[in-house]
């Protein structure tokens, strides 16, 4: 099951505590050092307002001489405190770094032992790089300006009211408005920055793909189908990256009132103080703590919170997330059930089939029985000459068995003599990819011309190139009504036709016999993506373990026996799925 979205953030708060509950002691220390910073912010406002009530507009100059040295010497000891701070800091933020690369790799392998065969999390790259060293930076910031405006807060909220409560209401109203307008924007921005990360996850992985089928794209000329593929998700970074600018420009107007208004208001209300008995030096000392202490300490925490906090929260979402299935999220397709929950009747079924080309010839197949369900994605793996095709062509009812039966929609595999043109229940496509001279539009609805099926339409015929992506191919034929030459076409070309007019056949039983061979491994996936995705039951000669492990379920051939289970499975039951699998693997690798 894959957590993402609201579930994933739900996770980064508990989590969260969770890691600050285990390093309480460096949040101790932090907070020990921190408080040295209050006494620093008590003394510099403190000390400036008896430095001049009590000193200089008393006409006691040693006496202002000595509180503007206690307030020198507070600053000395936040100096001092500063250093203490960064030495818990790092006790902190270091662990979280670690961590956060410890789970990347985790997610990672867990891909890979998921998925050996495909393309691997991509994503994790940027999550191990990128990310990683975003949240710690976003960490360490956070945490540095947080604990700083707490403990500033407190000595600057402190010694106003030591000097006079007034100050703080005059003060604390235009700061709090300020503040809630920042935290108003804190929600849309991450939002924002949720779907860029997610953005650029995408364009990672799609850079991956092509950037593995270099070659053949140079060699297909697909180089404009490629930048296809990737332009609009840098263009949705573009997108993003305006929409994040927008928000941080009302970012700024908010950190604008609460960092000014509290001045302005203070200074406005100076006669009606005046007139109550508060005195210059109690009025210079608050101002102190306002434009010395306490707003450059609460701009740095909401710069902090907008950029930082927000960026934090988002990348610790994609790291709580559980790392994404072979199937890339895929959902299954329904599929009718029976009675207590069990499948209707097989889309095809071998009985106890055993065949052999010739009399006296060892059986390719001996004593098979497989039940393939309706809207099943089953694929085939073996070695050359293990009896893949002839299953194939057994299901097709191109060939008869020796022994036993094969069935396809509970009826005899064999083809009724009397029906021409397309096979209603079922559609092959062999390695050698049918192509005639016709228009591009007949080659793709050929198969759709069975009894009783109204042929598609061109919206239908479009949907069905999209889906498999071959929209550049057509254009470069020249559209729908152009004339096809078939020896002009490339073998992936010829293959890329065929699955196309396999995705508008009616069969609810499609066949692929290694019909994907010609292709790379990126226009492969999509197309046999697409073919899983249509209405019926899908079976794949699969001549790449990428293509297995995508299936719902893999049958493994080799030679007298037969294993039948899913992708993850089966490197414990058979050990020759478990050798291709490796072998893969090494090539992968290589």
């Amino acid at each position: 099951m894959t957590v993402t979205g609201a579930a994933a953030r739900g996770r980064v708060a508990p989590e969260g505590r969770r890691f600050l509950r285990g390093h309480r002691g460096a949040l101790g220390r932090l907070a020990a050092w921190s408080l040295l910073e209050s006494v620093h912010t008590f003394l510099g406002g403190y000390g400036v307002a008896r430095a001049l009530d009590d000193g200089f507009l008393a006409g006691h100059t040693a006496t202002g001489l000595g509180w503007l040295a206690a307030a020198g010497a507070g600053a000395l000891l936040g100096g001092f405190a500063l250093r203490g701070v960064f030495a818990g800091l790092a006790d902190l933020v270091e662990p979280l770094r670690d961590g956060l690369v410890r789970r990347a790799v985790r997610q990672a392998l867990d891909r890979a032992v998921a998925d050996p065969a495909g393309a691997g999390d991509t994503g994790a790259v940027s999550r191990l790089t990128q990310q990683t060293e975003m949240a710690r930076d976003s960490f360490a910031g956070l945490v540095l300006t947080a604990r700083s405006f707490v403990f500033t807060a407190v000595g600057a909220f402190a010694g106003m009211a030591a000097l006079a409560p007034v100050l703080l209401l005059v003060v604390l109203p235009p700061l709090l408005l300020g503040a809630a307008a920042f935290l108003a924007t804190l929600r849309p921005m991450a939002a924002v920055q949720r779907v860029s990360l997610d953005t650029d996850e995408a364009l990672a992985d799609r850079v991956g793909e092509l950037a593995a089928g270099l070659r053949d794209i140079a060699a297909c000329g697909g180089q404009g189908a490629a930048q296809a593929r990737v332009e609009p998700l840098i263009a949705a970074q573009e997108r993003l990256a305006r929409t994040l600018a927008g928000w941080a420009a009302l970012r700024t107007l908010a950190l604008g009132t609460a960092g000014r208004l509290p001045v302005i208001a203070l200074l406005a209300a100076t006669p009606w103080l005046l007139g109550r008995g508060i005195t210059a030096g109690t009025l210079a000392g608050g101002l102190t703590y306002l434009v010395q202490a306490l707003l450059p300490a609460l701009n740095s925490l909401m710069a902090a919170l907008g950029s930082a906090g927000t960026r934090l929260l988002v990348v610790l979402e994609r790291f709580t997330a559980t790392p994404p299935d072979p199937a890339r999220g895929r959902p299954a397709k329904p599929r009718p059930a029976g009675p207590a929950g069990r499948h209707s009747a097989a889309a095809a079924e071998l009985r106890g089939v055993t065949f052999a080309y010739g009399p006296g010839a060892a059986p390719v197949l001996d004593g098979l029985d497989l039940v393939v369900r309706p809207g099943e994605h089953l694929a085939v793996v073996g070695p050359s000459g293990i009896g893949k095709s002839t299953l194939t062509a057994l299901l097709a009812g191109m060939l008869s068995p020796d022994a036993g039966a094969v069935l396809v929609d509970g009826a005899a595999a064999r083809r009724d003599p009397g029906v021409t043109g397309p096979d209603p229940r079922r559609t092959l496509l062999p390695q050698q990819a049918y192509v005639f001279t016709g228009t591009v539009r007949e080659n793709l609805t050929h198969l759709a011309a069975v009894p009783g099926a109204t042929g598609p339409g061109d919206a239908r015929v479009l949907g069905a190139v999209r889906a498999l992506g071959l929209d550049g191919l057509v254009e470069r034929l020249g559209g729908l009504d152009a004339e096809v030459a078939p020896r002009l076409l490339s073998r992936g070309e010829s293959q890329q036709l065929a699955l196309a007019a396999a995705y508008l056949s009616p069969a609810p039983l499609l066949l692929l016999d290694e019909a994907t061979c010609h292709l790379d491994p990126a226009a492969e996936e999509r197309a046999e993506r697409a073919l899983a995705e249509r209405p019926g039951t899908l079976v794949v000669v699969a001549h790449r373990v990428s293509s297995a492990a995508r299936a719902d379920r893999v049958l493994v051939l080799d030679g007298a026996r037969a294993v039948c289970g899913t992708h993850r499975e089966l490197p414990a039951r058979s050990p020759l799925y478990r050798e291709l699998v490796g072998r893969w693997n090494q090539a992968a690798d290589g």
